[in-house]
């Protein structure tokens, strides 16, 4: 194998590894959501359409940082966001982190939010 494919291959891993270590581990996320957490859809208004998890709201990752205040004004609210593939959630993550809230958490991609919260 060529030192380039070598360099692709690892690269290829690393970021998935980085990916999944921004999320939450599905106990947790239970626990969470059964103690009141918010799930919030981060896709656009025409995924979000498409298909959702049961009581998630939708605030796509292009206006989270406009409009999260005025529909979680509790910065101690936990959250859990989705999206389609657990890139934007993870995204949308630091945004609010970065604007003081406390409790935010990436369940990752819709499939995994829903395997963990049937």
């Amino acid at each position: 194998m060529e030192y380039t494919q070598i360099v692709i291959i690892a690269a290829i891993v690393i970021f998935f590894l980085l990916k999944h270590m921004d999320q939450i581990n599905p106990q947790k996320a239970r626990e969470l959501k059964d103690g009141g957490a918010l799930v919030i859809d981060v896709r656009s208004g025409e995924e979000f359409a498409s298909g959702h998890i049961e009581d998630a709201i939708n605030i796509p990752l292009d206006q989270i940082g406009e409009k999260i205040e005025t529909q979680v004004p509790d910065k101690q609210q936990a959250l859990l966001l989705y999206c389609l593939s657990g890139t934007r959630s993870g995204m949308a993550r630091r945004v609010l982190l970065s604007k003081q809230y406390q409790n935010v958490y990436n369940l990752g991609s819709i499939y995994r939010a829903r395997s963990i919260l049937k």
